[in-house]
């Protein structure tokens, strides 16, 4: 029913030190997000501050919640472990509601970024993904299996290890919490740069659903789903489904296709099961998968490097007759001869109890997960057979168990943990050369260069496997020495042991293997072995680990609050999983076999506060992470194949302010502007892989490369020294701003409003290489998006949306291509997109 606002007008939504996405101000029944509502208003994205935790699942009288809701004029959230309100949550936390993703097509975390400013997502596939929070997280380029993530992703309470649970769609989503900072003192697994807390809409025992279905441009349909009610009057029940269809938006010559599409499915099952009003145990089932026709580049430029001149792209290309389909990068046209498949499956199942035991509840959360990966791509980013094959299925199956008590009284609060983590992962690899790869890899001077017999056929079969062990005990206590001052300290005792096997077996084109060791080698079998070389290696690591954090907060007056905080943290060491460098022997460096643990410093400090009757929410936060032995990616560019393994930069550091504004003036309209600027650089890397223009090169340098001011030159043909520059993937401004205004209508006989709302985003430019590149900085965009509808107070909203309204043409990420010839190729941001939703719920 709809519901009046009388008397003064309630607060507007409470903000993060960061960042705030204002809901859309709205007639309805049921508040979508952990926001501070207006009676009768439900707003559908907020900013909680918060530590870190469960996000918001709707209460009903006969079901137990735990997360946020509102309650009169604030929020209450349990982001540490215990119900309080958000304001005086001394930590940054956004909070963005499910109806909010929804209305925005905010479906999957890589647009979910567009509403975070120092959310960054990358993805060339879903494998070789990266999630970080202001600058920090994975190491940016190819995935390696053997290092853990910076940014914790977790659904329901449920730690995902593998990134690849980024690319799915959200389904059927209570809100998602984007922490920033370390967590590891209230959280089961220990993350350095932040979290993703995913919540989705859990059993009820009240009859309820909702369906929604969009069509758009480019073949886009997406459907939506969910039913929810009681079995018994201690059971309940809850079954969501999801699935999302769209044609590619780059078309590929050679296969007359449309690629970059998109192919997903979703079905997620719950069941709760309540005996008591103190006791509340929930079973979930889930299963998603994608079968997209993926993922493939477009060319971009060309850029000279240091090799010879013969052996750079415009050289390479010419001598066999090979011109790209276009230069232009926004035609959206590319030629990829190696058919493309990125097959995804992921899922698992959980069991949740919680049991209240007087003034705390005890909590134990169980949890398996599996991730199948398939994959095919094509590696040299063009038309000519280099590299006919590229490719690195894997299997993995994960096992968690958390168990946790929270106390509350009036002096403390505490929250006590343990958590367990075992996972395994197989990978089998396979990498083959085509009939193009003589000519490409080979020096011209060689004879063999021009005899498409040497390299064509030659293959590369990797074989990998991964057991990963995790146990750790945590603790946070929350004294409140006075109403207004509380200290809290947390501690984390952490035990990780990782255990890896890495083969690779080499076949010439008659199958015969190639070994190492010989006596002597003929000229063919030296070229074969230029481009792939036989390796085995048992990387093993573990190691102990205790980390604490300390905050202070204070409240100045009832809607000014203060906080300071640090926090001594870490990220596990690592093994390489890809193979390591080589002697001059072709023996492995076993030294690189293993990666040294990070060690982390957060610094944070912040100002929250309400003002103008609470219609208006101004905060401020300023931070700096300072990391030692920076776990980085390091590329091996070989003649016709990329390789990465991973390395330790010596320091870097990530420092910034991050602010957000929101005002409400009235049930009818609401505005927002946040930002951030992040200084995240490598404060000192020595040994780095020199980018594309410093590379290949016989001799060192020390000249600058035009373009890329403050690039030191070259060590060595190998390394760079990048001290100073900037990480990659990291904005130094990013915004986010948008507006929604609405007034009352009939429509077809049912009353309800009209809206209109707008949310836009801007991000500067940055490096989408690991060392900065002249030839791999992308350009600063800003998207625009709108929607327009109607919502009826019966549950029925119909609207049309565009994204990218004024069609920006911009890059999602820049690849340099293998073995440094020059080549730039890129993957770029979706076109202009537009259509209908029509959505009910009851």
């Amino acid at each position: 029913m709809r519901k009046t606002i009388r008397g003064p007008l309630p607060a507007p939504l409470p903000l993060a030190c960061l960042t705030f996405t204002l809901a859309p101000l709205m007639l309805a029944a049921t508040p979508a997000l952990a926001g501070e509502t207006a009676p009768g208003a439900a707003p559908a994205v907020a900013t909680a501050d918060a530590a870190a935790g469960s996000a918001a699942e709707q209460e009903s009288p006969t079901s137990v919640g735990t997360g946020a809701h509102d309650r009169g004029n604030e929020i209450f959230v349990t982001a540490r472990r215990r119900q309080e309100s958000s304001q005086e949550v001394p930590l940054a936390i956004s909070v963005v509601g499910g109806e909010h993703i929804d209305s925005t097509g905010s479906f999957n975390v890589g647009r979910l970024q567009q509403l975070t400013p120092t959310l960054q997502f990358y993805s060339s596939n879903p494998r070789n993904t990266a999630v970080n929070i202001r600058g920090l997280g994975v190491p940016f380029g190819l995935t390696n299996d053997g290092i853990e993530q910076g940014v914790g992703i977790y659904i329901d309470d449920v730690y995902n290890s593998r990134v690849a649970s980024a690319t799915f769609d959200f389904l059927d989503v209570a809100q998602i919490e984007v922490l920033r900072g370390p967590q590891g003192t209230l959280y089961g697994k220990n993350t350095t740069a932040g979290a993703i807390n995913i919540t989705t809409n859990q059993p009820t025992f009240d009859f309820e659903g909702k369906a929604e279905v969009s069509i758009g441009n480019y073949n886009f349909k997406q459907a939506k789903a969910a039913i929810s009610g009681p079995l018994t009057d201690k059971l309940a029940a809850r079954l969501a489904i999801s699935s999302t269809d769209r044609r590619g938006t780059i078309r590929n010559v050679t296969t007359d296709q449309w690629i970059q599409s998109q192919d997903n499915l979703g079905l997620r099952g719950q069941l709760l099961w309540q005996p008591t009003a103190d006791l509340a145990i929930t079973l979930a089932g889930d299963y998603s998968t994608q079968d997209a026709n993926c993922c493939g580049s477009v060319y971009v430029r060309t850029g000279l490097t240091q090799r010879a001149l013969n052996r750079q792209y415009a050289a390479l290309a010419a001598a066999q007759g090979y011109v790209p389909p276009s230069t232009n990068p926004f035609d959206r046209r590319t030629d990829l001869d190696t058919p493309l498949q990125a097959k995804n499956k992921i899922g698992g199942a959980s069991l949740r109890v919680k049991w209240d035991l007087g003034a705390g509840q005890l909590t134990s959360i169980t949890a398996w997960r599996f991730w199948d990966w398939d994959p095919s791509n094509d590696r040299d980013f063009t038309g000519l057979p280099i590299v006919a094959l590229s490719q690195n299925p894997s299997q993995q199956d994960q096992y968690t168990q958390e168990l946790r008590y929270n106390y509350s009284s009036d002096k403390i609060d505490f929250v006590v943990g343990a958590f367990g983590f075992y996972q395994r992962i197989d990978t089998q690899g396979t990498e083959a050369q085509g009939a193009a790869a003589s000519r490409w890899s080979i020096a011209p001077s060689n004879a063999l260069s021009n005899d498409p017999s040497v390299l064509n056929g030659l293959v590369a079969y990797n074989t990998q496997y991964l057991k990963n062990t995790s146990a750790a005990l945590f603790g946070q206590l929350s004294w409140h020495l006075t109403p207004e001052l509380t200290l809290q300290p947390g501690v984390r005792l952490n035990y990780d042991k990782k255990e890896g096997y890495y083969q690779r077996r080499v076949f010439d084109g008659q199958g015969n293997e190639l070994l190492l060791g010989q006596a002597s080698y003929t000229a063919r079998q030296t070229a074969q072995l230029a481009i792939y070389t036989p390796q085995e290696i048992s990387p093993e690591f573990s190691d102990w680990n205790f980390s604490y954090d300390f905050n202070a907060s204070y409240k100045i007056t009832p809607d000014i609050l203060f906080y300071a905080t640090y926090a001594k943290s870490f990220k596990s060491g690592g093994i390489n999983q890809n193979g390591v460098p080589v002697d001059a022997q072709n023996n492995p460096i076993l030294a690189s076999a293993t990666v040294k643990p990070e060690s982390v410093h957060n610094y944070e400090a912040g100002i929250k506060t309400q003002f103008w009757d609470r219609r208006a929410t101004f905060n401020l936060s300023i931070f700096r992470t300072d990391i030692g032995n920076y776990q980085a990616n390091v590329s091996n560019g070989q003649y016709g194949v990329l390789r990465g393994y991973l390395a330790n930069a010596q320091k870097v550091r990530s420092q910034g302010v991050e602010w957000d504004f929101s005002v409400r003036p009235s049930e009818r309209f609401n505005a927002y502007v946040n930002g951030a600027y992040t200084d995240a650089t490598y404060r000192k890397f020595t040994d780095a892989p020199c980018p594309p223009e410093l590379s290949g090169g016989t001799t060192a340098t020390s000249a600058q490369t035009p373009g890329a001011p403050g690039v030191p030159g070259a060590l060595s043909p190998a390394n760079c020294n990048i001290s100073g520059q900037r990480l990659p993937g990291v904005s130094k401004w990013s915004f986010s701003f948008g507006a929604e205004v609405n007034n009352p209508a009939t429509l077809l006989g049912k009353e309800g409003e009209v809206y209109f709302g707008y949310d836009g985003s801007y991000r500067s430019n940055f490096s989408s290489n690991p060392s900065p590149s002249a030839y791999t900085w992308v350009d600063g965009y800003s998207l625009s998006n709108f929607r327009l509808g109607f919502r009826a107070e019966s549950g029925f909203d119909i609207y049309g949306w565009v994204r990218n309204a004024f069609d920006e043409n911009y890059f999602d990420q820049l690849f340099v291509g293998p073995g440094n010839t020059g080549l730039i190729a890129g993957l770029p941001g979706d076109p202009r997109t537009w259509g209908m939703t029509v959505r009910y719920s009851f």
